[in-house]
């Protein structure tokens, strides 16, 4: 599963790449918190400049399976890259695209997902102010202002090591 071309045989306007990866195409273990659950589709554009470089650009998108952060339910992601592009040196060899497309897209998961996010189904995450601070104290739950109480038990600390 590799997405390789020959350079030497590039036409002068470029060679247009499309097409589908299989999800196994992203090489993830089963205990990944993303599931990739859509094949990673392309819409290529690769040409060469005068130096031998190569430009990639285009669009390219997949569909991953995360558990929310907050309340640990499954939910779907779709990841669109429409503004791919990167620059690729030509050197001894068939350049392949493959980790580009694939970093490209993992690097744009989210680090801590949450279910308003997915995009997929969008809906509220059912956690939704349940971890909240109380706004409301009044009377004996207030905390001191002083900060007062907070240094005596501090002292007290420091009172059982002498002992």
């Amino acid at each position: 599963m590799s997405l390789q071309f020959d350079p030497d045989i590039l036409p002068a306007d470029g060679l247009d790449l499309q097409g589908s990866l299989p999800p196994s195409f992203f090489d993830l273990s089963e205990k990944d918190q993303a599931r990739p659950v859509s094949p990673l589709e392309y819409n290529l554009h690769v040409s060469k400049d005068d130096d031998g470089a190569l430009f990639v650009t285009g669009e390219v998108s997949a569909t991953f399976e995360l558990d929310c952060g907050r309340c640990l339910e499954p939910f779907q992601l779709r990841i669109e890259q429409t503004d791919f592009a990167h620059q690729i040196p030509v050197e001894n060899g068939t350049p392949d695209l493959t980790n580009l497309l694939r970093e490209d897209i993992l690097l744009a998961l989210p680090t801590y997902p949450r279910c308003e996010t997915g995009n997929v189904t969008p809906r509220e995450c059912p956690a939704e102010g349940r971890f909240d601070s109380p706004t409301d104290l009044s009377g004996d739950e207030a905390p001191d202002a002083s900060g007062k109480n907070t240094w005596e038990a501090l002292d007290q600390l420091t009172n059982l090591k002498k002992n």
